[in-house]
């Protein structure tokens, strides 16, 4: 008799014959397939244009693939195929046809992140995990914790959002001591808060709460409900940041597990319970027995700096990952040690060049206000190259706050007339040029000509759309390298006659 989907609470429970759909064939949708295969299920990939190299890879691991001619169809076969359970790859909307077909039927509906914690056990021990969240800092601060992690000696796999599927790092032969998992919204959404598919982290975060992907959950309302479940059941800390009231709420209507404390960070003097900073220092007064008069000194202003993380949000990231290590007891020497040889990712407030005293800095990351705001604030007078898809945001805000800051603005995008008419309500006295060009090999080039014409010394040219990339490039990254390989071709073009520009790099 095969089991009923509820009572499989483990990787040693007899999954087989188990029939089920998974619905997406990215990255996470065929790490879902594999896991199911191996567990001996009957399973069935539905996806529309699938990925050719994981197509062939499924009749071979015994997965059937049901190719869609569209893809919001839900095609006859799925009533035939008498299924116990269906997982929903991230990227689905929650009103998707398919997934409404599978509510019709009262089909259970798991995510990734679900089916990942009922098999943790596949090596024993099974790893602890941390959950990473926020608008912005997600995949930054998962890298960073872990380094601390590793630092302190530790067994660590960062997975889930950040690229490496939470499956994959459960089924490791090797094992880990710590999974540090980033977890989006749409995982989030997803996931039971109670029960056995309900994961119990170590310890959790939710970053910070901005306007962001309302048109996949529908409103802001339930973007924040969301991005709250991460905080539910957690064992040791639910560590909020201190300036945003929204994850200070999150976690005061959190559901945690007895024992649970409430750790505030924070780039100003730390509370009691709290990671902050004291004059050049990033201490500690949360994780140690005298929190009321001393404080445990982490490590330096200036190793954030060297790491690449000096702008606000930079640091605010940092303080998030110390207070998510030290409650996992990671040594404050294994933190410095760790901020000292870390450096952040391309495209997150890179410095691409410096030529003529004018910086050239890549945040193509930056797909969203706040995260743009986080980069703005980090400079004195910008030349900002700005917009994309906007997905429903509104920029005004953005634009109103930091006019004062902005020397001209770029605009790019599809969504060119919505950026234009806030800078029109907003910031009439900018200078604003646009790029028209449709082809994406033209939209840098074009972009950082203007930029240039209008730069001058002391200015920062910032790539920070405040929007999404996919409206004219494959990714944020495309979008960031195209942009470095314009700024580079133009200053070699300028040195012909100039000399040669002086070069800067951060991140690695």
């Amino acid at each position: 008799m095969v089991a009923r989907p509820d009572d499989l609470t483990s990787w040693h429970d007899d999954w087989s014959g188990l029939r089920v759909l998974v619905l997406g064939l990215g990255v996470t949708g065929f790490a879902v397939a594999d896991t199911l295969a191996e567990l001996g299920c009957r399973v069935h990939v539905a996806a529309h244009r699938p990925d050719e190299d994981r197509a062939r890879i499924l009749p071979v691991i015994g997965v059937e693939l049901i190719e869609l001619t569209a893809p919001d169809a839900v095609p006859p076969a799925f009533d035939a195929l008498a299924l116990d359970l269906v997982i929903v790859s991230p990227g689905f909307l929650p009103d998707h046809p398919h997934v409404a077909w599978a509510r019709e039927r009262d089909l259970p509906l798991w995510g990734d992140i679900e089916l990942a914690w009922r098999v943790r056990d596949k090596v024993a021990p099974p790893a602890d995990w941390v959950l990473i969240t926020g608008t912005n800092g997600k995949t930054t601060t998962t890298q960073l914790t872990a380094t601390m992690l590793q630092q302190d000696g530790r067994r660590v796999a960062p997975c889930g959002n950040i690229g490496i599927p939470v499956l994959d790092a459960v089924r490791d032969p090797g094992g880990f001591d710590v999974l540090v998992v980033e977890i989006s919204s749409f995982q989030l959404h997803w996931l039971p808060t109670a029960g056995p598919g309900a994961p119990h982290p170590a310890a959790s975060v939710c970053l910070n709460l901005a306007e962001d992907h309302y048109d996949w959950h529908g409103s802001a309302e339930a973007y924040a409900a969301a991005k709250a479940k991460v905080y539910e059941n957690t064992r040791i800390a639910a560590v909020f940041n201190r300036t945003d009231p929204a994850t200070i709420r999150m976690v005061e209507n959190a559901e945690v597990q007895e024992g649970c404390r409430a750790i505030g960070f924070g780039a100003d003097t730390p509370g009691m319970s709290d990671i902050g900073v004291v004059d050049d220092l990033l201490v500690d007064r949360a994780f140690l027995d005298d929190r009321r008069t001393s404080a445990l000194e982490l490590a330096e202003l200036a190793d954030v700096a060297a790491a690449g993380l000096a702008t606000p949000h930079g640091l605010a990231n940092t303080l998030a990952a110390c207070a998510l290590a030290r409650a996992l007891d990671v040594a404050p020497v294994s933190i410095r040690d760790a901020l000292r040889r870390f450096h952040v990712d391309h495209h997150r407030t890179e410095l691409i060049a410096i030529s003529a005293d004018i910086a050239w800095v890549d945040d193509s990351k930056a797909t969203n206000p706040h995260a743009a705001a986080s980069a703005l604030s980090a400079y004195r007078s910008v030349v900002w190259i700005v917009g994309g898809l906007l997905k429903g945001v509104d920029l005004a805000p953005l634009v109103e706050t930091h006019r004062d800051r902005l020397r001209a603005a770029v605009i790019i995008g599809t969504d060119r007339a919505a950026v234009r008419a806030a800078f029109e309500r907003h910031a009439p006295l900018i200078p604003l040029f646009e790029v028209d060009h449709d082809d994406t090999g033209e939209v840098m080039p074009r972009a950082v000509r203007l930029a240039a014409g209008v730069a001058e010394s002391g200015d920062t040219v910032l790539l920070a759309p405040a929007a999404a990339s996919m409206d004219q490039f494959v990714d944020y990254a495309d979008r960031g390298r195209r942009f470095s390989q314009a700024v580079r071709e133009h200053l070699e073009g300028e040195a012909h006659d100039d000399g040669p520009p002086t070069a800067g790099s951060r991140g690695s």
